[in-house]
């Protein structure tokens, strides 16, 4: 009996070390990889025309017909509203009359001052007559031209009784109808003409993007991209055209402007849209999947995976884009870092893969704010 204890004594360290360890943490891993990224600074943007026209009268006169609806779409020189003309074409007759007039006149002033030049030239006329006799068909000459400029004036106000749009764009509400009386001086719109082909679209950036927004303008147009609510296709993609000549100091931003294309009319005036602004790109820079990051007391690291262990890498967490979070630290194109499971291994653990594919194709990313 003594004997079988002794030997069981023996017996138990030996077991004790064949006990097996904890099992492997199972994780997924993802590449790391190196390239050129992508910055695209997201903004929210509000959409604006370029010109908002306010339809109005430049002469007096009670509308007739109004010839367009309501949210039409109108092209520059379209007739809107149709006056009352009949008293500006009785003028205009009386102004023509007056022309015949001063014109006769006018021929029979140069034909006196002809004859009495021929006759001063023969001594037969004195010289003050013949003065007076040029100075009456000059006179009678002036008197033309100001009845021509007055015709003139009442055949544009004629024309003028014609409203017609000054721009491309898409009517507003129309507050009068055909009866109403408009009076210049009353200066009462008719309406408005909202251009809607361009458009543009206001947003602002974070301050610190400006030298390289100022940079990337040098050589070519930036491309920005925007995307309405709601609006399932493709995002509409238009160029910078203006950064601000000043930060705004109360929120520390730059405003921009950028114009699109909007032929489609997927863009409304007023709408909010998202803003991707092309910034240019980082050169040959490491990017691991923005899960893996983690923060520990000591700062941002990751967890590489090295032959079944899992092996604890410091990093410097540069910006995150996308779904990729571009870092400075020990890395190398290639390496596998944990994403999944990541928060239950530490430095030296054994992992199990589990990752299903390769990683794909490298895509550019989207720059948060």
């Amino acid at each position: 009996m003594i004997r079988l204890l002794g030997l069981a004594a023996v017996l138990l360290p030996v077991w004790a070390f064949a006990q097996p360890g904890p099992p492997p943490v199972p994780v997924t891993t993802d590449a790391v990889r190196s390239g050129d990224v992508a910055i695209e600074v997201l903004a929210n943007g509000v959409v604006q025309s370029e010109s908002v026209v306010t339809i109005r009268t430049r002469v007096d006169g009670a509308i007739n017909e109004v010839h367009v609806q309501e949210g039409d779409f109108v092209r520059r020189g379209q007739v809107l509203f149709t006056l009352d003309s009949r008293l500006t074409q009785a003028i205009l007759a009386q102004q023509e009359a007056q022309l015949a007039r001063d014109r006769a006149q006018a021929t029979r002033a140069q034909s006196d001052a002809d004859r009495y030049r021929s006759l001063r030239g023969e001594s037969f006329a004195s010289q003050q007559r013949f003065e007076q006799a040029v100075a009456d068909a000059a006179a009678a000459a002036a008197t033309v031209r100001a009845t021509e400029a007055i015709i003139q004036q009442t055949r544009l106000n004629l024309e003028f009784s014609r409203i017609t749009a000054d721009v491309d764009g898409r009517l507003g509400a129309l507050p009068l109808r055909a009866g109403n009386v408009l009076r210049q001086a009353e200066n009462t719109p008719l309406g408005t003409i909202t251009q809607v082909d361009p458009v543009l679209v206001q947003f602002n950036v974070p301050e610190r993007w400006l030298p390289r927004i100022r940079a990337s303008m040098q050589g070519a147009a930036l491309p920005v991209h925007v995307r309405a609510d709601g609006d399932a296709g493709a995002p509409v993609r238009g160029e910078l055209i203006f950064v601000d000549s000043q930060v705004d100091t109360a929120t520390g931003t730059i405003g921009l402007k950028a114009r699109f294309i909007n032929s489609d009319q997927r863009l409304w005036p007023g709408a909010y849209v998202r803003v991707a602004l092309n910034a240019g790109a980082d050169q040959d820079v490491l990017t691991v999947a923005a899960p893996a990051v983690q923060t520990g007391q000591q700062g941002r690291f990751v967890f590489v995976a090295e032959q079944g262990v899992a092996r604890r890498r410091s990093v410097e967490l540069v910006r995150v884009a996308g779904e990729r979070a571009v870092v400075r630290g020990q890395l190398r194109d290639g390496e596998r870092v944990i994403v999944d499971g990541a928060q239950r291994v530490s430095d030296g653990a054994r992992i199990q893969d589990r990752s299903a594919t390769p990683p794909g194709p490298r895509v550019s990313a989207l720059e948060t704010r």
